[in-house]
């Protein structure tokens, strides 16, 4: 379990838009903030990610870097990248079981008779101060009750503000 206050993993994992995402480059001057989603076959991720694209200006505009991240593979992280209507949004993917398990995300087999993929990652949200220690840390083992995104966009502008401190320090 990744504690708030602690450095993150580096990640290093492939764009659609094919270049490459380093969180360790990463030069944010407020927050990145990383959207783990469960991959293509998730309706409630697809809705959660185009919302968010919608108001990745509105992130941009705090200082906020956003990245949203699956397991998917290349072919299936290039429907998502063509077919939702994610923008501008970064999508990267591959991420492997074990990066997964060191953010400390649930991980789900995949359901008879489902179109998802034999293993994959819970939601996640995270936000990381720019020298990647964690401030805000977020995950389920359901794709359900996402941190809703207007609350985060309000919650940001306190902390920013007020320079509100990394809590759960102490867990």
């Amino acid at each position: 379990m990744i504690k708030p206050g602690q450095k993150t993993p580096d990640l290093e994992l492939p764009l659609t838009i094919g270049a490459q995402f380093h969180l360790s480059k990463q030069k944010p001057d407020n927050f990145t903030m990383l959207v783990f989603y469960r991959g293509k076959h998730c309706p409630i991720c697809k809705s959660y990610l185009e919302e968010l694209a919608g108001k990745l200006q509105d992130f941009v505009d705090r200082g906020v870097n956003v990245f949203a991240i699956c397991m998917d593979d290349e072919e299936r992280a290039m429907v998502v990248d063509k077919e939702w209507e994610t923008h501008d949004l970064p999508l990267v993917y591959n991420l492997s079981e074990d990066q997964a398990r060191e953010w400390g995300l649930y991980i789900s087999e995949k359901r008879p008779d489902s179109e998802e993929p034999q293993v994959f990652s819970e939601p996640g949200l995270f936000l990381l101060k720019p020298d990647m220690s964690v401030y805000f840390a977020q995950t389920q083992n359901a794709p359900f009750t996402r941190p809703p995104l207007d609350d985060l966009l309000s919650a940001l502008d306190f902390v920013l503000k007020n320079d509100y401190p990394t809590r759960g320090t102490r867990t």
